[in-house]
């Protein structure tokens, strides 16, 4: 089976159309990529909000129309994401609790749930992993689906795919 992960979009915007099995608080999901770019490339397309911006939806109908980020220990990232054709969406927010630069980044986002983020050289390319806390009202495979949706939208504008 294909490794997926969640939309976040759909899993904190339409609770109630796509509410399937719960999990445990300790379930924890993995995604990857492979991104064909240097780190440095990598590190700042991941950081950067005029970067995020561009990239951070789990799909077409949905956008990202700001971002903010202090990446330091303590510090906070904040990105809106909402339905193109509305702005009810929500912020996806955290406070970064390690910040190692193009190594590792691990945040607890507002609602308590941990993730992970780590940057690793492979080949001509990046690994990216994501390793997040599964949250309660939505199935693994949908939460794996949604991240893994964004993950690739991230590796699609970092190749040059996307505008």
């Amino acid at each position: 089976m294909k490794d997926h992960s969640i939309s976040i979009a759909i899993s904190f915007v339409c609770p109630t159309l796509f509410k399937m099995a719960t999990t445990t608080a300790t379930t924890r999901i993995t995604v990857s990529a492979q991104v064909e770019g240097p780190i440095d490339k990598v590190w700042e397309q991941w950081t950067d909000p005029k970067h995020i911006v561009k990239w951070n939806a789990a799909s077409d109908d949905w956008h990202c129309p700001r971002s903010e980020n202090d990446l330091r220990v303590g510090g906070r990232f904040s990105a809106r994401m909402e339905p193109r054709n509305s702005n009810e969406g929500f912020d996806f927010s955290g406070t970064y609790t390690e910040v190692v630069p193009k190594k590792r980044i691990v945040h607890r986002m507002d609602d308590g749930r941990m993730c992970e983020v780590t940057f690793a050289t492979e080949g001509n390319g990046t690994r990216v992993t994501e390793t997040f806390d599964a949250e309660h009202s939505h199935s693994v495979e949908m939460q794996r689906g949604g991240w893994q949706a964004i993950l690739d939208r991230f590796k699609a504008h970092v190749e040059g795919h996307r505008k």
